[in-house]
């Protein structure tokens, strides 16, 4: 079996749709026998520790003193990368990887690049979403400008180089595809889950419900983190048509981010604050009460170059839990969900059809069982991460053998 070094941004267990991912394909690959090894570079954080334990998985870490940071477009960027290969150096020399596995963003995939090259290793590099197009959704790059081409250069640069890419989802791969790579050469490890991770649970206990006014409401909800692409600001704006029709509803937004400020002051600009139910970030194992409080889960993506390409989690999540959800027409969604039959889309940007897609769907609870028993069906044949890692298998054994 293959010894393959990751390198991460982060560890497990920081409760996010990028570490979730990470934790669910290693415990795959680690339960096919394949020996892994973990380094995180310094974007994990300040730390003193080489080696760490994180919940049963063993990680090296790449230590961050702090020195020589610059307010200079590049040299911060250029800083990490080179701690990253002195690390990894270090590092092939001690556990002696058959293949390095770069995950995304190319701050990894450069320096394993390097070590790669030099220790005539071969080298992956694994694609969750382009590190320019978040930078857009996070504010801190623009479309078109010289930050955002100079960071896709870097991607398509290392892209070009390494030995074979996987990435999440045919949106991706096809973005891949038209940088210049060969289609032959990228390979798609589709976000998925474990449906026995999951399970249709029984409703929350009365007084988690009462705690949060939700006695006599009907829920409509979105449980994760509050990017502005996620839409809920689209939610929002559409919540008044919804109530004009059924005046029970009420909204629970459970999580944080940076949004958070954003939604509450529009929710208080709609006069809906009392309709609005703020939870804030919850831990991970009492996440499940809040899915229980919940109707209807909402998933209103903007439309942007992110939301096309990638295909997210939480639907397969909603799916594998057998629960309803509407979600917006956009590319990544579109590649999982099929519509009145999986789950319900509406058309992105538009809050009028989200508000009418929502009564609709709140209209049609005889058709709720068929719904979410052929979307357990879907993820269960078709989205399993056994299914997922499986196709690490053929490009690991050519690349070790050769």
């Amino acid at each position: 079996m293959p010894r393959i070094l990751h390198i991460l941004d982060h560890s497990i267990p920081l409760h996010s749709g990028y570490t979730f991912r990470t934790l669910s394909l290693l415990r795959e690959q680690r339960a096919l026998g394949w020996e892994t090894f973990h380094v995180t570079g310094m974007k994990q954080g300040a730390s003193d520790a080489l080696e760490q334990e994180v919940d049963g998985w063993h990680f090296f870490r790449t230590p961050d003193h702090g020195a020589g940071q610059s307010s200079l477009v590049g040299l911060n960027e250029i800083r990490l990368m080179n701690a990253t290969a002195r690390r990894l150096e270090q590092i092939v020399e001690q556990v002696k990887p058959d293949l390095l596995h770069a995950h995304s963003p190319a701050l990894n995939a450069l320096p394993a690049l390097r070590v790669a090259r030099k220790k005539n290793i071969p080298v992956v590099y694994e694609v969750r979403a382009f590190w320019e197009d978040a930078a857009v959704d996070h504010g801190t790059s623009r479309e078109g400008g010289l930050r955002y081409r100079l960071t896709r250069a870097m991607e398509t640069y290392a892209l070009k180089r390494v030995d074979h890419v996987f990435t999440i989802c045919e949106g991706l791969r096809h973005d891949i595809v038209a940088r210049g790579l060969p289609a032959a050469k990228v390979t798609v490890i589709a976000n998925a889950v474990d449906p026995k991770d999951f399970s249709a649970a029984p409703y929350a206990p009365g007084d988690l419900r009462h705690k949060l006014g939700l006695s006599d409401a009907v829920v409509l909800g979105f449980i994760g983190s509050f990017y502005a692409y996620e839409g809920l600001d689209l939610l929002l704006t559409a919540l008044p048509r919804i109530i004009e029709r059924l005046p029970n509803v009420k909204v629970l937004l459970v999580g944080g981010g940076p949004e958070e400020n954003n939604l509450k002051q529009q929710a208080r600009d709609l006069g809906l604050a009392e309709r609005v139910i703020f939870v804030g970030r919850v831990p991970h194992d009492q996440v499940g009460g809040y899915y229980d409080l919940v109707d209807v889960l909402v998933y209103p993506r903007h439309r942007m170059r992110l939301t096309e390409l990638v295909t997210p989690l939480k639907p397969l999540e909603a799916m594998a839990q057998q629960r309803i959800f509407v979600a917006s027409d956009v590319g990544g969604h579109k590649e999982l969900i099929r519509d009145n039959e999986t789950g319900f889309l509406f058309p992105a940007e538009d809050a009028v059809a989200l508000a009418d897609r929502v009564i609709d769907v709140l209209n049609r609870r005889g058709d709720w069982p068929r719904i979410n028993r052929q979307a357990f069906e879907f993820v269960q044949n078709e989205r399993t991460w056994r299914n997922s890692v499986a196709n690490y298998r053929a490009v690991y054994a050519r690349l070790t053998a050769r």
